[in-house]
Parts: C-alpha cells; structure tokens; sequence
C-alpha cells in the first residue's frame, strides 16, 4: 500500500527473520497480545477482507475503530483501514499499515498511521495529534514476544 505524504512512523528492530516475527499476524490471539495494548483489539481475522475492531476508553466512553483488512502480505505487509465509528467517524478514513523487511540478521518493522492528507483541513490537528500520542510500546511487546521465543 502507498503511505501518503502525511503520516506518522515508528519502527523497532527485532532479532529474527521475517517469518518468525510475521507469526504474531497470523490469530486473533498473537495480534491481541502485542496489538491490543492500550487499545483493544475486538475481532481480527488473517484474510483481506476481513475486519479489524479495535476500542478504546475516551472521557469515559468506550469508541470503537477500525476497518477492513487491506493487505496481508504474509512476512511484509498488513494494511487496514481506520476509521472511527458513528457517531464520531471522520468524513475519510486513514490507514495502519506494518511492514516487515529483513535487514542485517534482524527484521525492520515499521508502523505507520497515514492518510491524514484524506481529512482536508483537519489533517494538521489530527497528524499532530497522533504524532503526539503513537509511542513504540506495541513494537516493544512485539519484540519482547518473538525474541523471547529464542527464533
């Protein structure tokens, strides 16, 4: 999938091949360890197609978000579209995109949240203000998870 001129990225670099790390896409169950902090991952199924839920608790109210699954690209790329659900949905969606690619004896992912420049004259507000709220914290689970497997 293309990443648009306005997007936020954080990468990790994980000890371990692509395949190894690309199994924590593959269920509901790896994807919600590492994915579903801070947020919830709700449903998620490995196919194109396919919806990802995710919720979070804003001043006390719970608000869903998430898409269809774009790209899943096993070992390079998982693309879904992002979205708030009603009544506080944008007038376009965005993108989360990851991918994987092999670099040295280890495997660079990289996270992006794109398409703000979708949101016409709100793109500035919400681009800062998810450059100011994405941290690398689901990256680091990530890593914690694969490296601890000793792949």
């Amino acid at each position: 999938m293309e990443i648009g001129r306005l997007y936020v990225r954080r990468n990790i670099l994980i000890h371990a091949e692509p395949r190894w790390v690309w199994q924590q896409f593959t269920s509901f169950g790896r994807l919600s360890a590492w994915f579903g902090l801070g947020h919830t991952l709700e449903a998620f199924e490995p196919n194109v197609g396919a919806a990802v839920t995710l919720s979070v608790e804003i001043d006390g109210e719970r608000r869903g978000f998430g898409g269809p699954v774009l790209v899943f690209d096993p070992e390079r790329e998982f693309s879904f579209k992002n979205n708030w659900e009603a009544p506080h949905e944008w007038p376009a969606a965005t993108f989360i995109t990851i991918r994987l690619a092999p670099l040295y004896d280890a495997t660079l992912v990289e996270l992006f949240h794109h398409g703000f420049e979708r949101l016409g004259k709100d793109a500035a507000d919400n681009l800062q203000g998810y450059e100011a709220g994405w941290d690398a914290h689901h990256l680091e689970a990530l890593r914690m998870i694969v490296e601890a497997n000793d792949n």
